[in-house]
Protein backbone atom coordinates (compact mmCIF):
# COMPACT_ATOMS: atom_id res chain seq x y z
CA UNK A 1 0.00 0.00 0.00
CA UNK A 2 2.79 2.45 0.91
CA UNK A 3 4.52 1.59 -2.34
CA UNK A 4 1.34 2.42 -4.30
CA UNK A 5 1.12 5.82 -2.59
CA UNK A 6 4.79 6.48 -3.40
CA UNK A 7 4.16 5.53 -7.04
CA UNK A 8 1.14 7.85 -7.22
CA UNK A 9 3.10 10.72 -5.65
CA UNK A 10 5.97 10.06 -8.05
CA UNK A 11 3.60 10.06 -11.05
CA UNK A 12 1.95 13.29 -9.87
CA UNK A 13 5.33 14.94 -9.37
CA UNK A 14 6.43 13.78 -12.81
CA UNK A 15 3.20 15.09 -14.38
CA UNK A 16 3.55 18.49 -12.74
CA UNK A 17 7.19 18.82 -13.77
CA UNK A 18 6.37 17.67 -17.32
CA UNK A 19 3.64 20.29 -17.51
CA UNK A 20 6.08 23.02 -16.44
CA UNK A 21 8.71 21.92 -18.96
CA UNK A 22 6.23 21.73 -21.83
CA UNK A 23 4.77 25.13 -21.01
CA UNK A 24 8.26 26.67 -20.83
CA UNK A 25 9.15 25.16 -24.22
CA UNK A 26 6.00 26.62 -25.77
CA UNK A 27 6.84 30.05 -24.36
CA UNK A 28 10.41 29.86 -25.67
CA UNK A 29 9.22 28.80 -29.13
CA UNK A 30 6.75 31.70 -29.22
CA UNK A 31 9.44 34.18 -28.13
CA UNK A 32 11.91 32.86 -30.71
CA UNK A 33 9.28 33.05 -33.45
CA UNK A 34 8.38 36.61 -32.49
CA UNK A 35 12.04 37.68 -32.43
CA UNK A 36 12.66 36.10 -35.84
CA UNK A 37 9.61 37.75 -37.39
CA UNK A 38 10.61 41.19 -36.16
CA UNK A 39 14.22 40.61 -37.21
CA UNK A 40 13.18 39.50 -40.70
CA UNK A 41 10.75 42.43 -40.97
CA UNK A 42 13.56 44.84 -40.07
CA UNK A 43 15.93 43.20 -42.53
CA UNK A 44 13.27 43.66 -45.22
CA UNK A 45 12.88 47.29 -44.21
CA UNK A 46 16.63 47.91 -44.42
CA UNK A 47 16.80 46.27 -47.86
CA UNK A 48 13.89 48.38 -49.16
CA UNK A 49 15.36 51.58 -47.72
CA UNK A 50 18.74 50.77 -49.27
CA UNK A 51 17.19 50.07 -52.68
CA UNK A 52 15.18 53.29 -52.68
CA UNK A 53 18.26 55.34 -51.95
CA UNK A 54 19.76 54.37 -55.31
CA UNK A 55 18.64 55.44 -58.78
CA UNK A 56 19.27 52.07 -60.44
CA UNK A 57 17.58 50.08 -57.74
CA UNK A 58 16.46 47.12 -59.89
CA UNK A 59 19.95 46.31 -61.15
CA UNK A 60 21.63 47.32 -57.92
CA UNK A 61 19.10 45.44 -55.77
CA UNK A 62 19.63 42.13 -57.54
CA UNK A 63 23.36 42.29 -57.02
CA UNK A 64 22.97 43.56 -53.47
CA UNK A 65 20.81 40.63 -52.41
CA UNK A 66 23.19 38.15 -53.97
CA UNK A 67 26.23 39.61 -52.20
CA UNK A 68 24.34 40.18 -48.97
CA UNK A 69 23.18 36.57 -49.00
CA UNK A 70 26.74 35.29 -49.40
CA UNK A 71 28.09 37.39 -46.56
CA UNK A 72 25.22 36.66 -44.15
CA UNK A 73 25.37 32.93 -44.88
CA UNK A 74 29.10 32.83 -44.17
CA UNK A 75 28.63 34.70 -40.90
CA UNK A 76 25.28 33.31 -39.66
CA UNK A 77 24.67 30.06 -41.53
CA UNK A 78 21.67 28.98 -43.56
CA UNK A 79 18.47 30.99 -43.64
CA UNK A 80 19.83 33.97 -45.57
CA UNK A 81 19.55 32.76 -49.15
CA UNK A 82 18.77 35.32 -51.81
CA UNK A 83 15.23 33.92 -51.97
CA UNK A 84 14.80 34.27 -48.21
CA UNK A 85 16.04 37.86 -48.36
CA UNK A 86 13.44 38.51 -51.05
CA UNK A 87 10.79 37.04 -48.72
CA UNK A 88 11.98 39.40 -45.98
CA UNK A 89 11.63 42.27 -48.43
CA UNK A 90 8.09 41.17 -49.27
CA UNK A 91 7.23 40.83 -45.59
CA UNK A 92 8.06 44.50 -45.12
CA UNK A 93 6.25 45.52 -48.31
CA UNK A 94 3.09 43.59 -47.35
CA UNK A 95 3.19 44.61 -43.68
CA UNK A 96 4.68 48.11 -43.60
CA UNK A 97 3.61 48.47 -39.98
CA UNK A 98 5.46 46.03 -37.78
CA UNK A 99 2.61 45.99 -35.25
CA UNK A 100 0.36 44.21 -37.77
CA UNK A 101 2.53 41.07 -37.64
CA UNK A 102 1.02 38.25 -35.63
CA UNK A 103 3.40 36.22 -33.50
CA UNK A 104 0.85 33.41 -33.74
CA UNK A 105 1.97 32.85 -37.33
CA UNK A 106 5.38 31.42 -38.11
CA UNK A 107 7.85 32.65 -40.70
CA UNK A 108 6.80 29.86 -43.08
CA UNK A 109 3.17 30.97 -42.76
CA UNK A 110 4.12 34.46 -43.86
CA UNK A 111 6.13 33.07 -46.78
CA UNK A 112 3.12 31.07 -47.95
Amino acid sequence: MAQDIDTIKSNNLYSEISLLINEARKQVATQVNTALLYTYWNIGKLIIEDEQAHQHRAEYGKQTLKELSKRLTVEYGKGFSRANLQWMRLLYINYPKCQTLSSKLSWSHYCE
